[in-house]
């Protein structure tokens, strides 16, 4: 008779809805190309994060006896012309250009964030500036602007960060001000404005919330963006300084080996193909997942 009442309940697991996180997740876990972007850019990081252990040998020290060995057992990716491991350089490489790619994209985000905000809230003068001083930021190409940045700062890894931040700024402002501008006119803006919340608390208690996933997307797309263009930074002498090891620096110093030494320059250029590629497939995935015109298509 117990087992009959059982029965006759209803199943409430059954019509219970599943979280949004997992709805969400599960377009990226069926996107091949965006798993394998993800567990990339993971394993990037982590390589990074525990280069002290990965590597096989110090990256710093230098072996006359064995200098521009081809790729064997002992050193899987060969040595450079002072006998320096290329595999530990390499692991070495990923985590200064994880580290500025993060630091440079945090502070652009950071400050194009609060220009945008400013920007789409307020209007007027204010939004007419600050568009103004991004409009001139963005008719200069990225990179030439970088360049430009760290000649005149000179050449150093702290002063690639914030050329690399100047230059990344603009994209960020201008995706915050177009998400404002939607945002500001809206029921809730109002509702707060009526209760006498003044304009930084509504702009950071109400608005930002609402545009922050194309803030996430624009900075998962600049981290690729701003990794690469460190490596060119690097790569000209305005990044990283020898003989401390980047990716960029190690192209600049095996390009006069390409024809008897490639592997110098093959093995960094390939890490930051994958590197790049990665945060790319990631920003793509995120955008399916944070985008509501994407999810609806």
């Amino acid at each position: 008779m117990q087992q009959e009442n059982m029965r006759s309940l209803p199943d409430l697991r059954a019509g219970r809805e599943s979280p949004y996180w997992r709805k969400a997740l599960r377009p990226l876990a069926r996107n091949r190309l965006v798993l394998a972007g993800t567990l990339l850019a993971v394993l990037m990081v982590m390589i990074a994060v525990f280069a002290d252990i990965l590597a096989p040998f110090d990256p710093l020290a230098m072996n006359s006896t064995h200098t521009l060995e081809a790729p064997s057992i002992r050193y899987l990716f060969g040595t450079d012309r002072y006998g320096r491991d290329i595999l530990s350089r390499a692991i070495y490489g990923s985590r200064i250009s994880l580290w500025v790619g993060i630091a440079s994209i945090s502070i652009s985000m950071t400050l194009g964030t609060t220009l945008g905000l400013i920007s789409g809230f307020f209007g007027g003068w204010t939004d007419n500036t600050i568009s103004r001083i991004m409009d001139v930021a963005f008719s200069f190409p990225g990179l030439l602007l970088a360049i430009a940045i760290a000649a005149v700062l000179g050449p150093s890894l702290n002063n690639a960060v914030l050329a690399i931040a100047v230059v990344y700024t603009p994209p960020f402002s201008r995706i915050v001000r177009g998400s404002v501008l939607a945002e500001r006119d809206k029921e809730y803006v109002d509702a707060a404005r009526l209760i006498g919340a003044r304009a930084w608390r509504i702009m950071g208690r109400h608005v930002l919330p609402n545009v922050v996933s194309p803030i996430i997307v624009q900075g998962s797309v600049g981290l690729s963006l701003a990794i690469l263009t460190e490596s060119y930074l690097s790569y000209l002498g305005l990044g990283t300084q020898p003989p401390h090891p980047s990716w960029g620096t190690m192209l600049s110093e095996g390009r006069t080996f390409l024809e008897t030494a490639p592997w110098i320059s093959i093995f960094p250029g390939l890490a930051i193909v994958l590197t790049v590629l990665a945060f790319n497939l990631l920003g793509d995935g995120l955008r399916d997942v944070l985008d509501p015109k994407m999810r609806s298509a």
